[in-house]
């Protein structure tokens, strides 16, 4: 190996991106993950997944099999990226960035020796550090001591700032955008995928309308038909809509790694009576969540409520998942606040600066009269004194029978 084949490097190309986020919002967040490492004893943090690195830097990576980080210590902040990627690392962090090459396998652990010299306990992510990954870091760094910041982070995302209400707010207008063209393009006989690029189009170009500048990346949508609508997450196909069937609207816009959706119940041309009973009970769940969703109330105890009202019905056997969760950094394939889900098994308190969704949702399965997957999903910002729901597009029968 010749000397200019560098293992480790700083590659600074250009300057710093635009950013939604202040140099003092971007501040707070590393200076918050300080604070708990001084009153844990903890040296320094090496975080590892697109969500914290994203929240802590600004930047989100792509991991295409290789590995990233980002190393707080109580006077720098550093993210740890591949050569591949170039200089974008630089200039999309708060912070430093330092660039390791594919020329030896160790390059990765390399970098990160460099950027914690002398530490004895180290934050890691223990809900994203796999066994083959603690056990290379265990090797690169003898005698370092793991201690957990996964959980920290999580509660520390939690509460979002008003910058971040702001990005929210703009995504959810985006959604609804997007929902309106996937409105348009409904009709029997057009399938599936055309509705959904219909939807995500208008999303990308209003984003890029917004931002001065912007990485384009992640925004989707699903756009789900008859059976198709069973699932939340079932991706688009090329089935073709027909008349009088159940449709699935969801709207997924990314920006600067901030996830936003609005999930809306459709019907094409027309609906028969025992799906409209079906649909117009969901909508009456989906109304009562929307009030309950204010500071002091318990997730779990939400979620009991709501139930009630299902069981009244004899449709508690058929929800299928949570009912709202915690915005923020999110995507389909990163991030998680479960401290922050409206579910039985979750006793937090809902605090101002949250920000959570009410997405009720039953599933009947074919053969039984008004088959199909019912959805409703608004996005609330949790204020001192109540809620501030975001969404805009409508929901319920009297808005979403389709007839273009």
């Amino acid at each position: 190996m010749t000397d200019d084949m560098l293992h480790v490097m700083e590659w600074h190309n250009g300057d710093k991106d635009y950013s939604p986020f202040s140099d003092a919002e971007m501040k707070r967040r590393q200076d918050g993950m300080r604070g708990w490492m001084a009153k844990n004893d903890v040296d320094a943090a090496l975080l590892t997944s697109y969500h914290c690195i994203n929240y802590y830097s600004g930047w989100l990576y792509c991991a295409f099999g290789r590995k990233y980080g980002m190393v707080i210590t109580p006077d720098a902040a550093t993210t740890v990226s591949a050569g591949i990627d170039g200089g974008q690392p630089w200039r999309r962090s708060f912070g430093n960035s330092i660039t390791y090459t594919d020329w030896r396998r160790d390059n990765f652990y390399r970098a990160i020796r460099q950027l914690t010299p002398g530490v004895k306990r180290l934050g890691i992510e223990f809900d994203h550090v796999n066994l083959d990954y603690r056990k290379a870091l265990e090797a690169a760094l003898p005698g370092v001591e793991f201690v957990d910041i996964a959980q920290a982070s999580m509660w520390m995302r939690a509460i979002k700032s008003a910058e971040e209400h702001a990005l929210i707010r703009t995504g959810a207008r985006i959604c609804d955008l997007g929902g309106w063209a996937v409105a348009g393009a409904v009709k029997a006989g057009v399938p599936e995928h055309e509705v959904a690029i219909a939807g995500t189009n208008a999303m990308i170009r209003a984003i890029a309308a917004t931002f001065p500048f912007v990485e384009l990346m992640d925004t989707w949508t699903w756009f789900q038909s008859g059976i198709n609508t069973d699932g939340a997450h079932n991706p688009v196909t090329n089935k073709t809509v027909k008349a009088g069937e159940i449709l699935s609207l969801n709207t997924f816009p990314m920006i600067f790694g901030y996830y936003t959706a609005l999930e809306r119940t459709l019907f094409c041309d027309h609906v028969d009576d025992a799906s409209l009973d079906i649909w117009e009970k969901n909508v009456a769940v989906h109304r009562r969540g929307l009030e309950l969703i204010k500071p002091g109330a318990k997730c779990n105890e939400i979620a009991l409520e709501l139930n009630e009202m299902y069981r009244g019905w004899t449709l508690l056997k058929y929800r299928s998942f949570g009912y709202g969760h915690s915005f923020g950094v999110l995507s389909h394939y990163y991030g998680r606040e479960a401290g922050v889900e409206l579910r039985e098994d979750t006793e937090t308190v809902l605090q101002p600066g949250m920000v959570v969704s009410m997405e009720p949702m039953v599933m009947l399965p074919e053969g039984v009269p008004g088959a199909g997957g019912y959805r409703e999903h608004d996005i609330l910002i949790v204020t001192e004194d109540g809620a501030e729901n975001i969404t805009g597009f409508p929901f319920g029968p009297e808005h979403n029978i389709i007839r273009n």
